[in-house]
C-alpha cells in the first residue's frame, strides 16, 4: 500500500475520501481554490495547497497545478473523487508521467468508457443492448437535423464526458435541436473541459437502474448489486436506494452479469458504475459507464458492508479484491437524499451564503456525509450538493421511516436547502409503494408546504437575530427560570422545533 494520497476534489466527497485514507493509515493532502480556503476538506487533511482562483477552470480543472502539488508534497497516489478530472484520461496520463498512481481506471479505459460515444460503440459490438443514438460530429445544421430525424423525437442531447446531468437537454422537435446542442456543449465544456455531445433516443417512463462494479488488476471483478436512481430532476439524481423493488433475483442476476460483461469488454479496473434503463416489460438497455466513484455509493456500502473507497485504494495499490461474488450479500435496504443548497419553493434556484447553524440527525441506521459546518460559506462557483443523508433499515419501510425522521431532525440555518422538498416527496403515495420511474417528479402528487402561523415565524426570526447579534444565550444546564417555570432545555428545543422555515 502506498503511503500518501492527494485528494483532487472538494466538498463532501473530498471529506469522504480523506476519512477512508485515514482509516488505512495513509497521510493525506488536500487542494483548494481561493473560495475554499475555509472548507471542511482543507481542515481534515494533514497538508493543504491552494491551486488557483475560485472558478473551477482555474483551479480544480487545472491538471498542471494538481500535478505540481503532488510532486511538491511527495504523494504516491491521487484520488480524483467524482466530477472535475475524475474521468479525464489526460489527467490519468499526467499522473502516470509524474510517477503518481491514479486511483481509478487506466487512461485507455477512461478513453473507452469515460467517453459515452466510444462506450456505446463497444457495447453494441459486444451484443449488449443499447438505446438508438448517434456519435457523429456535425458541422452543419442540416446534418444535425437529419440525424435527429433518423433517430426519432423526442431525443436527448448528451455530453460525451462527465455526468451528473450536466450537458444534457431534452429535444422534442427538430427546430429546437440546434440550440439545444449549442447549450449542452457549452455546459459540458464548462463542467468537464470537453464540449463533445451526441444524440440518443429519449425513452420515457422507465427506471434508471445502475450496478456498482469493482475490479482489480488480477482479473477479478464483482458487482455490489443495484441502485434505484429513478427520482431525478433535469437528469440530476435526487434520491437513490438499494436494492430496487423492480428487480427479482432472476433479473438482478441477469443485469449483474451484463454489468460484469461490460467490465470485461473494457478491461475495467477499480470502482465504477454500469447504468441501465429498465422498461415496464422488464427489458433493459445499456446507458453508460461512469468510470469513477458515484455520489450515491453509500447506499451500496450500507447494504453490502463493503467500503468502496477503501477498496479503490487497495486495488490501485495493486492488491487483489478481498471479496468474491459469492461473498456479496444484500442485507436490508438503504436510501439516500442529496441535500442541495437550493430553494425548492423558488424553482430550485441556488442558495448561497453563510451557514449559521447545523443540527445533523443521528440514531440507528443514519449516516450523514457532509462538506459544511457552522460558519461555512456556500459559494456560487460549484455544484449545489452540500451533504448526503443516508438511512438503512431491515426493510424498505423501515429505511423510509428512518429517512422521514432524519429529515425532520436535519436543520441547516442560514441558507435554503432541499430538505423540505424531500419531506413532502416522501409522503407521496407513489413513492411509499415504490412506483418509481424517471418521470416521477412530473407526475408526483405530494402535500404542499404547510403554512406556519405568523407568530411562529416571527419568533424564529427574532431568535436568529439574537444569535447573530452575539447576545448572551442562557446556559442549557441552568435550573428552570423562576419567572416562567420553563427550563432552558425546553426553550432551546422549542426554538429548534419552530425553526423549520430556515431549512
Amino acid at each position: 500500500m502506498f503511503k500518501k494520497v492527494l485528494v483532487a476534489n472538494r466538498g463532501e466527497i473530498a471529506v469522504r475520501v480523506l476519512r477512508a485514507c485515514k482509516d488505512l493509515g495513509l497521510a493525506t493532502v488536500a487542494v483548494y481554490s481561493d473560495a475554499d480556503r475555509g472548507a471542511l476538506h482543507v481542515r481534515y487533511a494533514e497538508e493543504a495547497y491552494c491551486i488557483g482562483p475560485a472558478p473551477a477552470r482555474e483551479s480544480y480543472l487545472r491538471k498542471d497545478h494538481i500535478i505540481d502539488v503532488a510532486k511538491k508534497a511527495g504523494v504516491d497516489a491521487i484520488h480524483p473523487g467524482y466530477g472535475f478530472l475524475a474521468e479525464n484520461p489526460e489527467f490519468a496520463r499526467a499522473c502516470e508521467a509524474a510517477d503518481v498512481i491514479f486511483v481509478g481506471p487506466t487512461a485507455a479505459t477512461l478513453e473507452l468508457v469515460g467517453n459515452k460515444i466510444a462506450a456505446r460503440r463497444l457495447m453494441a459490438s459486444s451484443d449488449i443492448p443499447v438505446i438508438a443514438g448517434s456519435g457523429e460530429q456535425w458541422s452543419q445544421d442540416e446534418g444535425l437535423v437529419a440525424t435527429g430525424q433518423r433517430i426519432g423525437f423526442p431525443l436527448l442531447v448528451k455530453a460525451a464526458a462527465g455526468g451528473g446531468g450536466k450537458g444534457m437537454r431534452i429535444v422534442r422537435s427538430a427546430d429546437k435541436l440546434s440550440d439545444a446542442v449549442a447549450v449542452a456543449s457549452r455546459e459540458a465544456e464548462a463542467s468537464f473541459g470537453d464540449g463533445t455531445v451526441y444524440l440518443e433516443r429519449l425513452i420515457e417512463g422507465v427506471r434508471h437502474i445502475e450496478f456498482q462494479i469493482v475490479a482489480d488488476e488480477h482479473g477479478n471483478a464483482i458487482h455490489l448489486g443495484e441502485r434505484e436512481c429513478s427520482i431525478q430532476r433535469r437528469f440530476q439524481k435526487l434520491i437513490e436506494e438499494a436494492p430496487s423493488r423492480a428487480l427479482d433475483p432472476e433479473l438482478r442476476e441477469k443485469m449483474g452479469q451484463a454489468a460484469l460483461a461490460v467490465a470485461r469488454a473494457s478491461g475495467y479496473t477499480n470502482a465504477g458504475t454500469v447504468e441501465f434503463l429498465l422498461d415496464k416489460q422488464g427489458d433493459f438497455y445499456f446507458l453508460e459507464v461512469n468510470p469513477r466513484l458515484q455520489v450515491e455509493h453509500p447506499v451500496s456500502e450500507m447494504v453490502t458492508g463493503v467500503d468502496i473507497v477503501k477498496e479503490q485504494l487497495r486495488v490501485a495499490s495493486g492488491r487483489k479484491l478481498r471479496y468474491s461474488q459469492k461473498g456479496i450479500r444484500l442485507n436490508g435496504w438503504a436510501m439516500e437524499c442529496r441535500v442541495l443548497a437550493e430553494d425548492p419553493d423558488e424553482g430550485f434556484v441556488p442558495s448561497v451564503g453563510r451557514v449559521g447553524r447545523v443540527f445533523e440527525p443521528a440514531g440507528p441506521g443514519v449516516r450523514v456525509d457532509s462538506g459544511i459546518y457552522e460558519g461555512f460559506e456556500v459559494s456560487p462557483y460549484y455544484d449545489s450538493l452540500i451533504s448526503k443523508l443516508i438511512t438503512w433499515g431491515d426493510t424498505r419501510p423501515e429505511a423510509l421511516v428512518r429517512m422521514q425522521r432524519a429529515l425532520e431532525e436535519y436543520r441547516i440555518v442560514g441558507i435554503k436547502t432541499t430538505i423540505p422538498f424531500y419531506q413532502r416527496l416522501l409522503k407521496s403515495f407513489r413513492f411509499i409503494v415504490g412506483q418509481l420511474d424517471t418521470d416521477f417528479l412530473d407526475k408526483a402528487c405530494y402535500p404542499e408546504p404547510e403554512e406556519e402561523p405568523m407568530h411562529l415565524e416571527a419568533a424564529a426570526i427574532a431568535a436568529t437575530l439574537r444569535f447573530y447579534r452575539g447576545s448572551p444565550r442562557p446556559s442549557a444546564l441552568s435550573a428552570p427560570s423562576n419567572g416562567a417555570g420553563v427550563s432552558n432545555w425546553k426553550r432551546s428545543g422549542r426554538w429548534r422545533s419552530t425553526n423549520r422555515w430556515s431549512t
